[in-house]
């Protein structure tokens, strides 16, 4: 009798399906166990820069990740698969998505919304239609506001709070430009931001792992970077061809959501040329809202966008079988 509970290769069934057939021997656990490999670098570069506080907040928010998906599967009476690392992966991104001053309970809500809300209630791991960790930020930017935009200093392991411009906020007023970090502290991360955003030497570390892997295609990031560089450069604050592009790339969460969140398998197109067009939509939604919207930040809601557009990319994208022609 076959078991429900095991995938189907590795019982030795036959499976009859409608072509395309695709197999890849590479388990979930792998896939998650080189994602937690490759965020490592910038979790250690969030310790070193914000303080040791920050570990209880990744913590908490990857125990509520783990806990909340072992409860909703037990719950909805499927199988408890906390072990393929899905949820871990999901907490630790949360918790990097943080400033870090976020309060411990803010990190457990994030994770929990998460897990819950948008992974278990769509069908669990394969069915989310959006990345549950930049779906869970931006929950917690619209009910917590305060707490989200509150920072610290790199360097103050006191963790006090502060309130002054950070690097995008600079970018869209040229008279601050003068006070815009240089190209070396935002590389290394020495500006305020949350917890895993701001080392880009860190992140860059983990994605040439991911990319090394063979995890990522590098159609995502490589497209997603680029347009927003082009954009960010022809539309500059004093008029065309006037922007700084290597500032808008180092600075907030583009590096973060270009390798680790744009190109999440599930929420992403899989044709191609999908993902080519994915990361444009990606980098244009994103430099249309640093230089014109009135929120300095645009990775969270350009991806969670083009997330909901991924269906229909590969609609109009999927290749031509030999012999025939595109429907």
């Amino acid at each position: 009798m076959p078991d429900k509970d095991k995938p189907v290769e590795e019982q030795g069934l036959l499976v009859v399906a409608a072509p395309p057939h695709l197999f890849h021997r590479v388990k979930t656990s792998r896939i998650m166990l080189d994602v937690l490999i490759a965020l490592l670098p910038a979790t250690l570069a969030g310790l070193n820069l914000f303080g040791p506080r920050v570990l209880a907040v990744i913590v908490a928010s990857l125990l509520a990740a783990v806990a909340a998906e072992a409860a909703t599967q037990k719950l909805l009476g499927r199988p408890v698969r906390v072990l393929d690392f899905s949820a871990a992966v999901t907490g630790l991104l949360v918790a990097l998505n943080l400033p870090p001053t976020a309060p411990l309970w803010l990190a457990v809500v994030g994770s929990a919304f998460a897990v819950v809300v948008v992974k278990q209630l769509f069908g669990g791991l394969g069915n989310n239609f959006l990345n549950p960790a930049l779906a869970a930020r931006a929950f917690l930017m619209a009910a917590w506001p305060a707490q989200m935009t509150t920072w610290s200093a790199p360097g103050d392991w006191a963790v006090q709070a502060m309130t002054g411009a950070t690097p995008l906020a600079i970018l869209q007023r040229p008279e601050l430009l003068r006070r815009l970090p240089s190209y070396a502290e935002l590389f290394w991360g020495w500006i305020p931001g949350t917890i895993g955003e701001t080392c880009v030497a860190a992140l860059l570390l983990g994605a040439l792992y991911l990319l090394w892997r063979r995890v990522i295609d590098w159609r995502i990031p490589v497209t997603y970077v680029g347009t927003v560089a082009l954009l960010t450069w022809v539309l500059g604050p004093r008029g065309l061809f006037t922007g700084d592009p290597v500032a808008h790339v180092l600075a907030g969460g583009l590096v973060l959501g270009a390798f680790f969140m744009a190109t999440d398998y599930v929420s992403s197109p899989v044709t191609p040329l999908g993902r080519v067009w994915f990361g444009v939509g990606c980098g244009l939604l994103t430099a249309m809202i640093r230089l014109y919207g009135g929120y300095p930040e645009g990775v969270s809601f350009s991806i969670l966008i083009m997330n909901i557009v991924a269906p229909l990319i590969d609609r109009y994208t999927v290749p031509t079988r030999f012999g025939g022609r595109r429907a």
